[in-house]
């Protein structure tokens, strides 16, 4: 029979995991993406978990998903909606079959709906598919639990340990809907229990049994479907998130630069994995700490800074409030320091788990005094990478604090990446104080140019000097609390910052002649991408100009902003972006749109907002 199953190439499809929180589906979604990005396809994926550290379980509120975009080419976003939708029990098929298009696959666990499943989820009778409006004839349903005990039942597992496997089931079913080859699910698990051979020998056994009752059965599906990847760049490829990538990015600027690279972090979701990550690569002169609170995180930092060390700092929003103070005193003793935020929810504690760019303001003015600091913000998982890359080389030539903006989006979500050849990243080059200073150094003798002060190291003969939180004189470095020197300092410092090189910003799509410039930044790209083809495939003129440095702004930015008759500025906040740029370009009044809502934005209602603007 399996010959007779008809197999169709898809250009992409959207994938839901969804579950309990200790369902595994972050593990299964994540296996699916790896295999996905090791085949050529492009990725882009959404962890969607709750903010509860453990909800009852089959509650509604304790519903953890992974949704994973795959595609033949290049992909720029999660999805709107799935195609295939996992749901292992009564809550995950309540609460995510509103992430599901009508005609989409649903597979469900059987065994983990009944009575008392069906009434934690707040369903009013039995019949759940006929409540929801879900048509049977598209539901994949299976007996998973009680097919995994089957299956393990000679293991020697216990039973709770038997039930932790039912992810992996699952995964071997959507592996065969489009034709995974599972050896590449089996070398991951194998890998990553490589120290609980029983464990990992099982889940391969699942993910097996799983595939196979697919394959014998069919579940009702008309086929089975291939997405083969096309024009690719050769060479090497990994599914990674966006915090991952930025730790990658960090250790191959220290191994540039020639330098160490020290982490001062306190765990925080969503950057903790930043400092997981670090802590894994002591061969490459990583130093980690954790320290006991925000605040010491940052000031270890700057005295790794103050040291020698390519120095860093990772947080998240409420984090930021509290480094503030030590990230003023980088500021005034203008050391170099890479400062992460992995934006969430707020305000307050807020949502741990959820996205937003709501800290834009905060990293550009929540300091006292006038306190100018370089601000980049990633666009996308992978390039997480290049704006770790690009922090620490403007941090290091240019002797001042920067904030790298990501967001829980994009930190937890992956991609495709190709692993870069080191040699052929951009060189850095620490601004050190030259040898003809010695004997008659002070901190902050300057290059004319740039305005970057001179970096000695403590420890080089004839090179003494002392930093501090207090002003100092910018001739001699003594302490100073003349006016006229305090009004020279703060505009030396701003100037410094104003005068860093950054690159144009690009306008994509109708760039001559658009009837709309839509305007975004940071790790809503993929999205505003998104929605700029689709209105160009409806007959529109629309661009995109989405920025990755905020300060200092692109020098064509004025230019490109007056240049249309109509932009709007979106993003995952109530209007700081907009407000900032209004501050910067003179006469510039742009629509707004404007969702906080901790989840990405959706396209189609982009492309709804958009063409009423055009319209209009």
């Amino acid at each position: 029979m399996a010959e007779k199953l008809e197999v169709k190439e898809l250009d992409q499809v959207v994938v839901r995991f969804s579950g309990d929180s200790g369902d595994g589906m972050q593990l299964a979604g994540n296996i699916f993406s790896t295999v996905s990005a090791t085949v050529g396809n492009g990725i882009s994926t959404f962890p969607d978990y709750p903010a509860d550290i453990r909800a009852p379980q089959g509650s509604l509120t304790g519903v953890s998903g992974f949704q994973v975009h795959i595609g033949a080419g290049r992909v720029y976003t999660p999805g709107d909606k799935c195609d295939v939708l996992v749901a292992m029990n009564a809550a995950a098929l309540k609460t995510q079959y509103r992430f599901a298009k009508p005609q989409a696959t649903i597979i469900i666990d059987t065994d983990s709906f009944g009575p008392k499943d069906l009434e934690k989820a707040k369903f009013a009778t039995d019949d759940y598919l006929g409540e929801m409006g879900i048509d049977p004839d598209r539901v994949v349903a299976c007996p998973m639990t009680q097919m995994v005990k089957t299956c393990l039942a000679d293991s020697g597992m216990d039973n709770k340990s038997m039930l932790k496997c039912r992810n992996m089931f699952a995964l071997g079913i959507v592996c065969w809907l489009f034709n995974r080859d599972l050896s590449f699910v089996e070398a991951f698990l194998r890998e990553k229990f490589d120290k609980k051979p029983l464990i990992a020998e099982s889940n391969v056994k699942v993910v097996n049994a799983g595939f196979d009752y697919a394959a014998n059965t069919h579940q009702s599906v008309p086929a089975t479907y291939r997405i083969d990847s096309r024009h690719k760049v050769p060479g090497r490829y990994m599914d990674i998130t966006g915090n991952k990538a930025t730790a990658y990015g960090l250790i191959a600027a220290a191994e540039r630069a020639g330098l160490k690279l020290f982490l001062g972090s306190y765990p925080i979701t969503p950057a903790t994995d930043i400092l997981h990550e670090l802590a894994k690569h002591k061969s490459c002169g990583v130093i980690t700490v954790q320290c006991e609170d925000e605040i010491s995180g940052c000031a270890s930092a700057i005295g790794a800074s103050f040291a020698g060390a390519l120095a860093a700092t990772s947080t998240s929003g409420p984090g930021i409030c509290l480094k503030s103070e030590a990230m003023n005193l980088a500021v005034i003793d203008e050391l170099p320091l890479v400062i992460v935020d992995v934006q969430r929810g707020g305000p307050s504690t807020g949502l741990p788990t959820k996205s937003e760019q709501t800290d834009l303001l905060q990293v550009l003015f929540g300091r006292n005094g006038e306190s100018p600091m370089p601000v980049i913000a990633a666009t996308s998982p992978t390039n997480c990478f290049d704006a770790a890359y690009a922090a620490a080389k403007i941090a290091l030539e240019h002797l001042t604090p920067v904030v790298l903006l990501t967001d829980a989006f994009v930190a937890n979500g992956s991609g495709a990446w190709r692993l870069p050849d080191i040699a052929q990243l951009p060189e850095i080059h620490p601004h050190y104080a030259p040898a003809e200073q010695k004997g008659h150094y002070t901190p902050y003798r300057r290059d004319p140019e740039s305005g970057v002060r001179y970096w000695a190291v403590p420890g080089q003969e004839g090179f003494e000097h002392i930093l501090g939180g207090l002003e100092k004189d910018g001739d001699t470095g003594a302490i100073s609390t003349d006016p006229e020197n305090h009004d020279k300092m703060c505009r030396l410092r701003a100037m410094k910052v104003f005068k860093i090189p950054v690159p144009d910003v690009e306008v994509q799509g109708d760039a001559d002649d658009a009837e709309l410039l839509i305007v975004g930044f940071g790790g809503t790209f993929g999205h505003l991408y998104s929605a700029m083809e689709e209105l160009r495939a409806m007959g529109n003129k629309v661009a995109l100009a989405h920025f990755s440095y905020i300060n200092p702004l692109p020098r064509n930015t004025d230019e490109v902003l007056m240049r249309y008759k109509k932009v709007v500025v979106a993003e995952q906040n109530l209007g700081q972006f907009a407000a900032y740029l209004r501050m910067k370009v003179d006469n510039f009044v742009p629509y707004q749109f404007n969702q906080v809502k901790g989840q990405p934005f959706v396209v189609a209602e982009l492309v709804k907002a958009f063409s009423k603007i055009i319209k209009n």
